[in-house]
């Protein structure tokens, strides 16, 4: 699965606002997010673990980018202790992480915009969202385009 943050910080990006931990995995396109008051490590491992816990199939691999928040000892001795293999994807290469960054916006931004969101009860209400929306966006928004086959006659 590749594994990335998306801020809700309005048009002002400083000060505390909620962000989404979206995980896509890249097989099938199951996706799942749950929301991070602060972006900080140990907050990050949590969630995963939550989001994990859900999963319908076993995580065995993570991608994440190059933020601190992802680089760091919490979350690199979670996937040693869980046997979740661990990489990185290069730095300013935003194609190496193209199936979470569709998903961060026909998902993420399709539920909440591009408004600023702060605090416990925004992240409360973001979770009762992403609860009622989850079965709808795995099962029936399709993350392929079918192929249309012709048939011999």
């Amino acid at each position: 699965m590749e594994m990335d943050l998306v801020a809700h910080c309005g048009e002002v990006n400083r000060g505390s606002y909620v962000h989404s931990l979206v995980l896509t995995d890249i097989a099938s396109g199951w996706t799942e997010a749950a929301p991070i008051v602060v972006r900080e490590g140990t907050l990050v491992v949590e969630t995963l673990e939550r989001i994990r816990a859900g999963l319908p199939f076993a995580l065995r691999a993570l991608d994440v980018d190059n933020g601190s928040e992802f680089v760091n000892n919490k979350l690199i001795e979670y996937c040693l202790g869980h046997g979740i293999e661990l990489t990185r994807s290069r730095p300013y290469r935003k194609n190496d992480q193209a199936w979470i960054e569709q998903k961060n916006g026909a998902v993420v931004r399709k539920l909440l915009g591009y408004r600023r969101f702060e605090g416990l009860a925004a992240a409360r209400a973001i979770t009762r969202l992403y609860g009622a929306s989850r079965l709808f966006v795995n099962f029936f928004q399709p993350s392929f385009k079918r192929v249309r086959t012709i048939r011999a006659a």
